[in-house]
């Protein structure tokens, strides 16, 4: 690559300049190319001092289009400050800057390269930019998060308490350390639950929508406040087919040619938070609402595992929701399944 820097760059040039940005946990590689050739890579620590100087760099070249992957949540607040600051700004599924990367037939792979493939992917793709999400929905997000991880982190705990009640050489005092730890995790998380529906307080939307989603037998103020941290953050014109990809829960057929012909199961290639928030409501509406668990019985009596039965019955509440939230409505349970009259 030649070695070119920011000052070798005239920001009143025609072509449109693009950038790519490879985000780790800590560390940005930034590669800016023109006329279809990179610059040498630049590296930044991801913190918010060189956050600060890789984004005034970047505002000092007009034009410029920024593209990045979403990887958890450590391009976020990268991605704040460049739409803040003016810059153009991309962030794309990680998959689809992978399916790009093999196209183009890109053998090697280095941060650097990522970041090239980035910035290649911004020059040759249509520019779809970065929708800003409000401050208390990224701020619910963060509350959502954190409840599960330490839910998580409780299940974690429960599972070693039972495998250390299953022999009576484990010590008492071991015992009673697990219980604390797990009335520890508890209490945090309903004290984090209280402060994430203090937040929602504060705002009616957010409030109409909490509503909206508690009135699914199933799920209750954890759920609600999980759903909402992720899906409020999701572009607002994706439909419920996409709501579907982007959680991946659309299903995947496995064929090929005669011989191989794999069981159909969900994607997974999109967030596992959304999935997460799912499953737990999935499971107690199927068991609570006749609806419900009458779609879900009708899948068990076409061949369906119980496993891909839960996995119809979160999808199609993903449907509801998108739904319910579009046209401001109560869940209808009688829309989700019509139960078949008796013909006896």
């Amino acid at each position: 690559m030649p070695n070119i820097q920011f000052k070798d760059i005239d920001p009143e040039s025609k072509p449109v300049l693009f950038a790519g940005i490879d985000v780790g946990a800590e560390e940005l590689i930034l590669v800016i190319r023109k006329n279809g050739k990179p610059f040498d890579p630049q590296k930044f620590a991801n913190t918010p001092a060189d956050r600060t100087r890789l984004v005034k760099k970047l505002v000092k070249l007009p034009g410029i289009i920024v593209c990045l992957e979403a990887t958890g949540v450590y391009h976020f607040d990268l991605s704040l400050a460049l739409h803040d600051a003016g810059v153009l700004l991309m962030v794309v599924n990680p998959k689809a800057s992978h399916n790009f990367a093999k196209v183009l037939m890109k053998n090697s792979k280095t941060d650097a390269v990522d970041a090239n493939t980035l910035a290649e992917y911004a020059a040759r793709m249509d520019f779809v930019p970065w929708t800003r999400p409000s401050n208390e929905m990224i701020a619910l997000r963060s509350f959502a998060r954190r409840i599960d991880a330490l839910t998580r982190q409780k299940a974690a705990a429960k599972n070693h308490l039972h495998a250390l009640t299953a022999t009576s050489e484990t010590p008492k005092a071991v015992l009673k350390d697990v219980k604390l730890a797990i009335a520890q995790l508890e209490k945090r998380i309903d004290s984090l639950t209280a402060g994430a529906l203090i937040l929602i307080g504060k705002h009616p939307n957010l409030e109409r929508i909490l509503a909206l989603l508690i009135g699914i037998k199933g799920i209750g103020n954890t759920s609600a406040i999980a759903l909402m941290g992720e899906l409020l953050l999701l572009p607002p014109d994706l439909s419920h087919r996409e709501w579907v990809k982007f959680a991946g829960l659309d299903p995947r057929a496995f064929d090929s040619g005669k011989s191989v012909h794999k069981k159909t199961r969900i994607s997974k290639a999109g967030n596992r938070h959304i999935r997460s928030a799912l499953y737990m409501p999935a499971l107690s509406a199927k068991q609570h609402d006749k609806h419900v668990k009458a779609y879900f019985q009708h899948l068990m009596d076409n061949g369906k595992t119980p496993l891909q039965g839960v996995c119809a019955v979160m999808r199609k509440l993903l449907h509801a929701i998108h739904g319910m939230l579009k046209k401001n409505e109560p869940f209808d349970n009688t829309r989700f399944y019509a139960i078949p009259e008796s013909t006896g």
